[in-house]
């Protein structure tokens, strides 16, 4: 369910980037679309086990 979590945030960064682009504040989409990038390729871990580990 995480992955889902985590798609649904980076996707909703993307379209406010996109809205701000069209909008003309480039600064402000540019900044969310290096986050939606920088979001998009953090890894998780696979499973519970490992969430539990790093507790």
């Amino acid at each position: 369910m995480y992955n889902l979590e985590k798609d649904v945030v980076i996707g909703v960064v993307t379209l406010v980037a996109l809205f701000g682009f069209i909008s003309g504040e480039f600064i402000v989409s540019t900044v969310l679309f290096g986050a939606a990038t920088v979001l998009s390729n953090i890894t998780t871990p696979k499973n519970d086990l490992q969430v539990n580990r790093l507790r």
